[in-house]
């Protein structure tokens, strides 16, 4: 009986060895542990790489609208749309229903004052004349004027969803007129009242 007694204790002992040895069912225990991990994370990291896209997009498209405007002694709707529409193209390849412009040309009075000349609004509610008069007033220079173009944008991420639902961008651009102190608008004299 001994005899069987050592035999089955060394069967025993050969099985429990390889199943110690045998892994391949961890490993893949392991992979379906983790493989959801990574694939979150790099969609996370996609997301994130077009919004910082998306951003510098809207920098980008900001800019363009007030060089295009500030190029003219004075615009009308045409050339706003023209600048306009520029913009826009340069947000390509991502969608563009989001974004928003709000473009206003201020003159700067003898006494430092700022006064809105014109303001054309696109895709957003206007900006006070408070808040656009709070960011153009350190740019003040008696005679001169500037052009500001707000850019709004909307990012919406395709993988993070769940998590965030629309990143709001805004950027601020100031330009100074090019062949004028002042953009006027529609022809119309910007000289000082």
């Amino acid at each position: 009986m001994t005899g069987l007694l050592r035999r089955s204790i060394g069967y025993l002992q050969r099985l429990g060895g390889r199943y110690r040895r045998d892994v391949d069912g961890v490993a893949a225990v392991e992979a379906a542990f983790v493989f959801p991990i990574l694939l979150v994370l790099v969609l996370g990291v996609m997301d994130l790489g077009r919004g910082i896209m998306c951003n510098q997009k809207t920098i980008k498209a900001s800019q363009v609208v007030a060089d295009l405007i500030t190029r003219e002694i004075s615009v009308d709707t045409f050339d706003i749309n023209e600048a306009v529409n520029a913009g826009t193209l340069s947000l390509q390849p991502y969608d563009d229903t989001t974004l928003a412009f709000d473009i206003v040309s201020v003159r700067f009075t003898a006494d430092d004052a700022a006064e809105i000349v014109w303001q054309e609004t696109r895709n957003m509610t206007a900006t006070p004349a408070t808040q656009i008069m709070q960011r153009v007033l350190p740019l003040a220079a008696e005679g001169s004027g500037v052009v500001m173009v707000i850019t709004e944008y909307e990012y919406r991420p395709i993988f993070s969803r769940f998590i965030v639902k629309e990143i709001p961008m805004q950027e601020v651009a100031f330009a100074r007129g090019r062949r004028s102190a002042v953009v006027c608008r529609d022809g119309a004299s910007c000289s000082s009242s």
